[in-house]
């Protein structure tokens, strides 16, 4: 009978480390995979390109959508063509080396995509890109 004593006696917790393990790895895979769900979300075809290049400037850069049904969005916020002009005013404020990349829609027709573009020049903001969709190596 002590035997069995000792035997229930070893069992006294549980041990909760593979469980923190799998936590962490999750809750690094969910940080990673976070900023590349949120950047397509509003459902732009953006044109291909055989030859693109990425800046690095993060911290200046300010993204500016226009969808197919001609709705403008600032960091995937919606504004209205006034309200965007407000709003580059407020952050060349804040970011004078501010940089704009446009992401159109590829069916968005050329004239819309300049006068969103003029608005912006209007404002001072003289850095620009546009966001393409690089084609895959062979």
């Amino acid at each position: 009978m002590q035997e069995s004593d000792v035997e229930e006696d070893a069992i006294t917790g549980i041990n909760v480390t593979p469980l923190v393990d799998i936590t962490l790895v999750l809750l690094i895979i969910f940080m990673v995979t976070a900023r590349f769900i949120s950047e397509p979300s509003l459902g732009v075809n953006l044109p291909k390109a055989s030859a693109s290049a990425s800046t690095k400037q993060e911290d200046n850069r300010v993204y500016l959508t226009l969808n197919t049904k001609k709705q403008i969005f600032l960091n995937n916020a919606p504004v209205n063509e006034q309200e965007l002009a407000a709003k580059i005013q407020q952050l060349l404020k804040e970011k004078p080396n501010l940089s704009l990349v446009l992401r159109a829609d590829k069916d968005v027709s050329h004239g819309d995509v300049m006068r969103v573009l003029d608005i912006v020049r209007e404002q001072g903001v003289t850095q620009f890109g546009i966001a393409v969709e690089g084609k895959p190596n062979p």
